[in-house]
């Protein structure tokens, strides 16, 4: 019986070595994704080490790129990516094919927040979003592909999650997120291009849930939770755990820009709300590489928040001191700038309806400084000083 066992335990190891040693591209990359166009696209996996990859697109067949599993067992290899265009095949080889069909190259953004972001066209129960029908039956005419990152903590870097990019359709982007279909939207209108909207948001999340390790520990206030292997869909204000279980899979995709609708969650502690952001956003830039990317926000809406009273005594004008530590982002973000919502709130919906208008004003930042669109007011009005 122990010598059974023994094989059994054999064995059992034997598969597990064999799961970890399979070639794999990482799970950001399907069908029907979106590129971002004219740069060098990172594609990444992984493998068993000494394994060749072979990368092929249909935009040039006869180029190949190519690369090698590496002693760690991962891989890494640059596509340059043509002009916006599509529809295309990628092809990844190794020791077994992959082909990545129904691929478009255009502009990617990934949008992020709480639940204000999260919140998709369909809308909350009894919280509808108002222009949705028309969104819906008009989005199979429209090159909008989305993803939506399965909400997840976990208390260590994940590299895995289960999703696949769609192409917008009136059957499937009732589920896309609604302030990121009307700015892919927007977008899509005024540049002809096709783009891609990354949805990595959660409900009810606090800043320092999006932030990693490195950015949490500039605070003292901030514990960063010891690693472990625990995950879960239900946790979505400790330290760290919404970078290691959404964003951290998705560092190194391809992307123009980053849009970012939260702050409800931390109007209990205005004060380091602003250094926490810009902490958040530098560890993100710093993890894609990409430089200063962009970071285009919305100032949360008006609301009444009494309701909220057993948090805060200070619940009349606590959102308004979180506006204006938003305010300060600007200042402590190179290339940011902010969506005023102050007309599109609602006194007793903290979900306002009017989601287009915040796309919209989202699109026309990134439009203007991000494109270099000229001919429009994108910025909002801004404080300049009292009296004379």
């Amino acid at each position: 019986m122990k010598k059974v066992l023994l094989n059994l335990v054999f064995l059992f190891a034997l598969v597990c070595f064999a799961e970890a040693q399979e070639f794999k591209v990482a799970d950001i990359f399907s069908d029907n994704m979106v590129l971002q166009q004219k740069i060098n696209n990172p594609f990444w996996g992984w493998g068993k080490p000494g394994t060749k990859v072979t990368i092929s697109t249909s935009w040039n067949p006869d180029k190949e790129y190519t690369g090698v599993v590496n002693s760690k067992g991962t891989w890494k290899i640059a596509v340059p990516t043509p002009a916006a265009g599509g529809p295309y095949e990628v092809t990844v080889t190794a020791n077994k094919k992959k082909v990545f069909q129904n691929v478009f190259v255009g502009e990617v953004w990934l949008a992020s927040g709480q639940s204000n972001m999260s919140m998709p066209l369909k809308g909350y129960y009894c919280q509808p979003v108002l222009g949705s029908t028309e969104a819906i039956l008009s989005s199979a005419k429209k090159q909008i592909h989305f993803i939506n990152i399965p909400t997840l903590a976990a208390y260590k870097p994940l590299e895995h999650f289960e999703a696949e990019w769609v192409k917008a359709s009136p059957e499937n982007v009732a589920e896309c997120t609604a302030v990121g279909w009307f700015f892919a939207d927007f977008l899509q209108r005024n540049m002809d291009v096709p783009v891609g909207i990354i949805n990595a948001s959660y409900g009810g999340s606090n800043i320092e849930a999006w932030m990693n390790a490195e950015a949490c520990k500039q605070f003292d206030d901030i514990p960063v939770p010891p690693l472990s292997d625990e995950t879960s869909p239900w946790i979505s204000n400790v330290p760290t755990v919404l970078y290691n279980g959404m964003i951290h899979p998705l560092v190194g995709y391809g992307i123009k820009g980053i849009i970012w609708y939260q702050g409800e969650s931390n109007i209990f502690n205005v004060p380091r709300y602003a250094p926490s952001v810009a902490a958040m956003v530098s560890k993100w830039r710093e993890a894609w590489g990409l430089g200063e990317v962009p970071f285009y926000y919305a100032q949360i809406a008006p609301y009444d928040y009494k309701e909220w009273n057993f948090f805060t005594p200070q619940w009349p004008e606590v959102s308004a001191y979180q506006r204006e530590a938003q305010r300060q982002c600007l200042t402590l973000i190179p290339n940011s700038a902010m969506a005023v919502l102050l007309d599109v709130g609602e006194r007793y919906l903290i979900h306002p309806r009017r989601k287009k208008e915040v796309g919209d004003r989202l699109g026309m930042l990134a439009l203007s400084k991000t494109y270099g669109m000229k001919g429009f007011e994108a910025e909002s009005p801004t404080f300049s000083k009292i009296g004379g």
